[in-house]
């Protein structure tokens, strides 16, 4: 299978409705990251996302639609507190999950009987999903626990010869995946960490709780169980407070002629005299976007990457520590 790069426009999104309708996966452009599409009412087609990617069939996918489509005709009850947040935060990256209606394929959901919804706001994702008009089943557009896609090059490393099309729309904004917000009990709860912070959610709607997965429970969301995020070579994670040992091991690495590389924020970078540096940035918002293209870009050179946690860990930076936490395993 030939592999194509086009730009969004009129012709590429005619081929990429094509390719849906008939059963196919389109990678497409979001703001947070790249997803590959197939049309959630299409059993075989949705059954083919986790085919292509490697990815285990109990670990559900989020559907996907444009700001215009009724969501009441894919799940059964919206509560007050979700039309609130729908209001403050969509389209954007929160995906909310309902009790469904169940008319999409049970394979979107592994058999369960709620369902992840999204409406991204990136321009060239909601051209897209309005011009295919469909719910559109999306995880991340990378083979499974490999560092999700931020550019359509990542995701043509991913798949190039498995997916017949990428819809390219520039280097992902946000950086990390939406944050996934259970929405079927009397309070919404976190089930995913994400750019839409828990004090953002609670300033909204009053409170919002997180919740913590226990040992041998079914996965409930995306990127809740499974090891995921991991570049191709040895990863190792330090506490901001224990970065002198993260130093030291650079160095010992480096000395012995290994190719090493250090992941961290501006701070910490400013801080120590390593020569390889993947700076994340200064920002919250900058170290989000810049996670996993600086994961993606070590991976390519170096044999390890030792990567310092940055020094605040609440508001958007509890996510982006889920993140790292998983891609060092």
């Amino acid at each position: 299978m030939v592999t194509q790069i086009l730009p969004i426009d009129e012709n590429s999104l005619a081929l990429a409705k094509e390719i849906i309708l008939n059963g196919g996966v389109v990678a497409f452009p979001t703001e947070t990251v790249y997803g590959l599409a197939a049309n959630a009412y299409d059993g075989k087609a949705v059954e083919s996302i986790f085919k292509i990617k490697g990815r285990p069939n109990d670990n559900p996918l989020i559907v996907h639609l444009h700001r215009d489509y009724d969501i009441s005709s894919l799940v059964s009850a919206q509560p007050q507190y979700s039309k609130l947040l729908a209001e403050a935060f969509l389209p954007g990256p929160l995906t909310m999950v309902y009790k469904s209606k169940k008319s999409v394929s049970s394979a979107v959901s592994c058999g369960m009987d709620t369902l992840a919804v999204r409406i991204p706001s990136h321009s060239g994702a909601q051209k897209f999903l309005k011009y295919v008009n469909l719910p559109l089943a999306a995880p991340s557009a990378n083979v499974s626990k490999h560092v999700s896609p931020v550019s359509a090059e990542h995701v043509f490393d991913d798949l190039n010869g498995k997916i017949p099309l990428i819809l390219d729309g520039g280097k992902c904004s946000g950086g990390i995946e939406s944050t996934v917000l259970d929405c079927t009990g009397n309070v919404p709860c976190i089930l995913r960490s994400g750019l839409v912070t828990r004090e953002m959610v609670a300033a909204v709607v009053g409170e919002c709780d997180e919740y913590v997965m226990k040992d041998g429970e079914r996965v409930r969301s995306p990127g809740m169980k499974y090891k995921h995020y991991s570049p191709r070579c040895q990863t190792v994670l330090f506490d901001y407070n224990d970065r002198e040992k993260a130093y030291a091991l650079y160095r010992e690495k480096q000395n012995k002629g290994v190719r090493v590389a250090l992941l961290c924020d501006s701070q910490v970078a400013r801080g120590c005299d390593c020569s390889c540096i993947l700076n994340l940035g200064e920002t919250e918002r900058e170290i989000a976007c810049n996670l996993y293209d600086k994961l993606r870009e070590g991976e390519t050179f170096a044999d390890i990457i030792i990567a310092v946690a940055p020094l605040k860990q609440d508001g958007i930076m509890v996510g982006v520590m889920n993140r790292l936490r998983k891609a060092c395993g």
